[in-house]
């Protein structure tokens, strides 16, 4: 059978089990479900036959998304099911070291979709701006950009700061409240048909790309790169998948299958809730790092350069290779 066939015959099982983990996740499980949904009584048989669809995926070849896909419900299933209350300490651990990079990897697609949409306006502009200095001023207010060239002067005091802003911790709060206010509209705009996700993400990504083109191209590129670097793997990688799990809604709204709209995007949040968790803690490291070793001017740009390349190879070591032994 090929995949496209064993997707179309199966697909609503596997979508109502997920309405069914994303209902008891709300401790909602006792409530009425959503149609097409499973109900209790039918959830142990309907695991095994999930359990079954696994195997068959994994003996047939089919994409790695799909076996990606499999394993988590079963996973999930098989804690609900048949496993032991688990101690929030141990579940945030064992989350960290397998479940979130899994999440990730099982939205495969909507994440590249979301980091195309952000980092291709980024990439655009940072090169557009060498030669068309003045493009800037079309995607960023002149005062803005007068801030942001004091911001990353060659004889600022401490980078990236305000004037209104006399401590690290001030700088680390703010950098809490911006960072995650960017990551809940890019997320919260999926509900919007996914329209709001995408252009969040383009909005982003061309704000980003302006502002590092004209400090790049005007003198201000080693204290701006020294700055960025070690925080940035963190903040635009979770911004990406705050994107993307807003995608992953628009995509259940745009076309839910045999589910009902309501049902499918429950079905949607389920597999979205734990990228969105991770993002939102890299954002908070994210926020660690900028108030207090990005700003700090005593260090070598070299230095900071290599801090910032080794994260960014961690991260994506991480994502890719981290809990592939667990049955994924």
């Amino acid at each position: 059978m090929k995949q496209e066939d064993f997707e179309r015959a199966h697909g609503p099982l596997w979508s109502a089990f997920e309405a069914w983990l994303a209902q008891d996740a709300r401790g909602a499980r006792k409530g009425l479900a959503p149609p097409d949904a499973l109900t209790d009584a039918a959830v142990p048989q309907r695991y095994r036959v999930l359990c079954q669809h696994l195997a068959l995926a994994r003996d047939r070849g089919y994409s790695a998304d799909l076996v990606e896909r499999l394993n988590q419900l079963a996973l999930a299933g098989h804690r609900l099911l048949y496993g032991t209350r688990v101690e929030p300490g141990n579940r945030m651990l064992d989350f960290i070291a397998g479940g979130f990079p899994r999440a990730v990897r099982a939205e495969g697609r909507f994440v590249a979709a979301a980091c195309a949409l952000l980092f291709g306006p980024f990439l655009v502009l940072l090169v557009a701006l060498g030669p068309f200095p003045d493009l800037v001023y079309y995607f960023v207010p002149p005062a803005e950009v007068a801030q942001f060239e004091e911001m990353y002067s060659p004889t600022a005091e401490h980078l990236g700061r305000t004037r209104a802003a006399d401590s690290a911790f001030q700088m680390f709060g703010h950098y809490i409240w911006n960072n995650v206010r960017i990551a809940f509209q890019t997320f919260a705009g999926g509900l919007v048909f996914g329209i709001g996700a995408v252009v969040a993400l383009v909005f982003n990504g061309i704000v980003l790309g302006a502002v590092a083109g004209h400090l790049t191209h005007t003198g201000y590129a080693m204290t701006f790169w020294s700055f960025v670097s070690g925080h940035s793997a963190f903040e635009l990688t979770a911004i990406a998948l705050s994107g993307a799990a807003g995608l992953r809604l628009g995509a259940a709204l745009v076309a839910p299958g045999r589910l009902s709209r309501k049902a499918a995007l429950v079905a949607a949040a389920a597999r979205a809730g734990p990228v969105v968790y991770g993002a939102g803690g890299m954002l908070v490291l994210a926020a660690v790092i900028e108030a207090f070793w990005s700003s700090v001017t005593t260090l070598a740009p070299e230095i900071k350069w290599g801090v910032g390349i080794a994260l960014w190879m961690l991260t994506l070591a991480y994502f890719t290779f981290t809990g592939r032994g667990r049955g994924a």
